[in-house]
């Protein structure tokens, strides 16, 4: 039953904001995303947890980048995935931050890192999509104009498939409308928004698109450090279709993931899914009845099994 302050005091209504009516193909108004999904070890550590609170996550998400990974746990993923009717979003591996380039390591040029250095790595970027696509995946974290463009222009002529889904990074998160409507029309199937919008602007931000967004109702330290999965039913009120992204503060930070930093990667997924869970029971406590995708939901980048 919603509780006496959601029944008198329903933030978006009080400020004036207007409920969104957008949905996902399926006619649910929200996903569940854990990010930093880094590899089959993580990812399995996801679908435990999920199980164990009885969460249906609808997205994982990766962020040290698919080159980092065999095409044996490409494909891996991609099974799971496509078994547990996930949507697995790999962070395209070269950027500016990885590369020999000392800009983006520095304090002015650390907002670039998440970009693409010259033709060179532009090209590694496009074959990092090509080879992850063969293995099965078909969602991608982009974080580089140049490339988004790239690869909307390679799923028009048919070298792409038409099912693969272009995630806007939160390296390259939209500040205003103008500049979200921009990034759809060049291409963009999801768009990663800034976590500390206010209702108001997230009610601005969606006023100019019906592409679902992507909002982290917990970020990392890096992000700001953000908790406000209690405010959950509010933000999908306003949002929808928005993908619920659950991070983690006071988290080790895991980009570039390997085995020596494994243990603290599946730590914070599985406290990821719990907050997801806590997330749930303030909005069934908000009377809401907003619905979320089931797995295999239409709209979703789901991975192939790989021949």
């Amino acid at each position: 039953m919603p509780t006496l302050v959601n029944q008198t005091y329903r933030l978006p209504y009080r400020h004036g904001v207007t409920p969104s009516r957008g949905r996902f193909p399926d006619g649910a108004s929200f996903r569940i995303e854990i990010p930093s999904v880094e590899n089959p070890s993580v990812l399995e550590a996801v679908l435990s947890a999920a199980a164990k609170h009885d969460v249906v996550v609808n997205r994982v998400s990766q962020g040290s980048g698919a080159m980092l990974l065999t095409t044996s746990e490409l494909r891996d993923m991609a099974a799971m995935g496509a078994e547990n009717g996930i949507e697995v979003s790999l962070f395209v591996g070269p950027r500016e931050s990885f590369d020999v380039g000392a800009n983006a390591r520095t304090p002015e040029g650390a907002g670039r890192g998440g970009q693409l250095r010259g033709v060179r790595q532009l090209m590694y970027g496009v074959e990092d999509v090509v080879r992850a696509v063969d293995a099965g995946i078909r969602s991608f974290l982009i974080a580089d104009i140049g490339l988004l463009v790239a690869l909307r222009d390679l799923q028009r002529t048919g070298d792409l498939p038409d099912e693969c889904v272009w995630k806007v990074s939160v390296s390259l998160a939209p500040s205003n409308p103008a500049a979200l409507r921009v990034l759809a029309d060049l291409g963009a199937s999801t768009v990663n928004v800034p976590s500390d919008l206010a209702y108001a602007d997230l009610a601005d931000m969606r006023a100019v698109t019906d592409l679902p967004l992507d909002l982290y109702l917990e970020s990392s330290d890096g992000l700001g450090g953000v908790v406000r999965g209690h405010e959950i039913a509010d933000l999908v009120a306003i949002g929808a279709p928005l993908y619920t992204k659950f991070g983690l503060r006071n988290a080790r930070d895991v980009y570039p993931c390997g085995e020596q930093l494994l243990d603290d990667a599946i730590r914070n997924v599985r406290a990821k899914v719990h907050r997801a869970a806590v997330a749930l029971e303030w909005l069934a406590r908000s009377g809401t009845g907003a619905v979320q995708s089931k797995p295999h939901a239409a709209g979703l980048g789901l991975p192939r099994r790989a021949a």
